[in-house]
């Protein structure tokens, strides 16, 4: 890696909107790489959290039994993106380009 700055903007890739700073700044192939796994899992985030909301709502109408089945999975879609984030991290830390498990074959950033 060229510039040293490109690990932290890989890093900074996986927290949230904050992978528009190696999507910016970045100029090597491992930031943007890192920035597009960012981006998709952002946006999966984003659909995740949206059905979840909607769940939850659809089954509270069966009572306090949905709302616990609706908060349980939230609960464990929510571990799934936070694991998601560590590897991410650590891959980038570790100056490797490997994919996400699950989403990580998808792009949406050339790089």
């Amino acid at each position: 890696m060229e510039d040293s700055n490109e690990k932290v903007y890989g890093i900074l890739a996986y927290l949230g909107i904050l992978f528009l700073v190696p999507l910016l700044a970045g100029k090597t192939q491992f930031s943007k790489y890192h920035a597009n796994q960012g981006i998709v899992l952002f946006i999966a985030d984003i659909i995740l959290g949206a059905v979840i909301g909607i769940s939850v709502g659809v089954l509270s109408i069966l009572g306090i039994i949905g709302v616990i089945i609706g908060s349980i999975i939230s609960g464990i879609l929510g571990l799934v993106v936070l694991v998601l984030v560590i590897i991410g991290i650590v891959h980038a830390a570790n100056g490797e380009m490997k994919p996400l498990p699950i989403i990580g074959g998808i792009t949406i950033v050339k790089y």
